[in-house]
């Protein structure tokens, strides 16, 4: 696995549309549930896999845009070395334009496995398991994650997310961490 980065959310608790109780709230990589900070991108601060390098860059961006941190839950992330384009795993790069220099936390704790889609190759669009409410049909833990990388890789191949967005699909471990001091 890669180190991507850091991403600030604000967790949405598990919605009822997504029909699976056992789901608490939402840990997924995406910002189509559980918000990102704020619209980042347009800041140009991020890395070359679209997240922060550290926690720093994103109370600096928070700070010199006005966008209040209070009640956001920092995650880190690990992409697969390769992606799935629906027939076979593939590889896949960072946007070398921006500079990446990944700083990995003191502290982290693994909170599951996303698959997200990246139609466009470059920030996290879609992730299926909450968004298109695959959850009710598979198992995922109570953070709308799957359990194991493994299981990710088989569902996969298996086609279960084919019928939900356009891929290609890339597996994320996700981890919570804390802010640093």
């Amino acid at each position: 696995m890669i180190p991507v980065g850091y991403m600030a959310k604000r967790v949405m608790v598990g919605p009822d549309w997504i029909n699976a109780p056992r789901v608490k709230d939402v840990y997924s990589v995406s910002s189509h549930v559980s918000n990102d900070f704020a619209d980042y991108i347009k800041f140009w601060k991020h890395n070359g896999y679209w997240f922060f390098d550290s926690p720093q860059i994103i109370r600096q961006v928070a700070r010199q845009n006005g966008v209040d941190l209070t009640g956001t839950a920092l995650f880190f992330y690990e992409v697969h070395e390769r992606q799935w384009n629906g027939d076979q795993w593939v590889a896949f790069q960072q946007e070398d334009s921006f500079a990446t220099n990944v700083i990995p936390p003191a502290a982290k704790a693994l909170e599951g496995f996303d698959v997200v889609t990246f139609r466009a190759g470059t920030s996290a669009e879609c992730s299926p398991l909450s968004c298109n409410s695959l959850a009710s049909e598979v198992e995922t833990n109570s953070h709308c994650l799957l359990t194991s990388f493994e299981s990710a890789c088989a569902l996969l191949e298996q086609g279960r997310f084919a019928e939900t967005e356009p891929g290609p699909y890339r597996i994320l471990a996700v981890y919570s961490t804390h802010w640093p001091p």
